[in-house]
């Protein structure tokens, strides 16, 4: 077998497999608090539990940074594999509630997708437009390596990768924000406990789809103007190959 396929699969299955982990977690989590099924406003959640889900939270990203520093030869294919694994990973968590909770009812339904530093709160589909992203980005940059190709990530495409994520970020928390400054609430903008009990007054109005395009055209661009520099160095290194040597 090809080490870049043996490589591929061993990543694809660990991913696969903390996708099943993440699911089998909340599987729990709503058997003990959302026995009905899951809905905002959120139950409030025992002091230290609470605190045990951020740091599984915060223990899942040192998880997927570990796979692709161990895979990756690297820098780029170092990031690339920490990225196509977190795709992995998101896209196969929302698989796996589906067939085990039947839920999300649809790719509208709301979903808190993360808790550090506030909870991001979101459509199921954005975070899976995102990871959809991230895999094409990843592909490319173990693709264009593997050609000889220095995949190097250059600083515009940088700038507008990082100011799209960072836009995509601001997408996920402006709801959630948004309501603890109109309960006038900032000061103590994160606790799922029953120590604060407006966040759990809080229900998800209206995500910010405009936010979140323009940080994912931001993304997409970004990785566009990567793709084009890499085909036109790939095509440079395919000539020189072939031109004769005169000397």
């Amino acid at each position: 077998m090809h080490p870049l396929i043996k490589k591929f699969t061993w990543v694809t299955l660990f991913s696969i497999a903390m996708g099943f982990m993440e699911t089998v977690v909340v599987v729990y989590l709503r058997r003990i608090y959302y026995p009905d099924g899951f809905h905002f406003p959120l139950v409030p959640m025992d002091a230290n539990l609470a605190i045990v889900e951020i740091m599984r939270e915060a223990a899942t990203i040192i998880m997927l940074l570990g796979i692709g520093y161990l895979a990756g030869k690297n820098t780029s294919q170092k990031f690339a594999w920490f990225i196509f694994s977190f795709a992995i990973w998101d896209i196969c968590y929302y698989i796996f509630l589906k067939l085990l909770l039947n839920w999300p009812e649809s790719f509208l339904s709301w979903d808190i997708l993360f808790l550090i530093p506030v909870p991001w709160v979101g459509p199921v589909i954005a975070p899976c437009v995102i990871s959809f992203t991230m895999l094409i980005l990843a592909s490319g940059i173990i693709y264009f390596q593997e050609h000889g190709c220095n995949t190097r990530i250059a600083s515009k495409e940088w700038v507008l990768l990082s100011s799209g994520s960072l836009t995509v970020i601001v997408s996920f928390i402006w709801d959630f924000v948004s309501f603890m400054f109109r309960e006038e609430t900032g000061a103590r903008i994160y606790t799922l406990t029953e120590k604060n009990m407006d966040i759990l007054n809080y229900v998800p109005s209206q995500f910010n789809w405009w936010l979140f395009a323009t940080g994912e055209l931001l993304i997409i661009l970004g990785v566009v103007l990567f793709v084009k520099r890499m085909k036109s160095m790939k095509a440079e290194l395919s000539q020189q190959m072939f031109e004769p040597d005169i000397y």
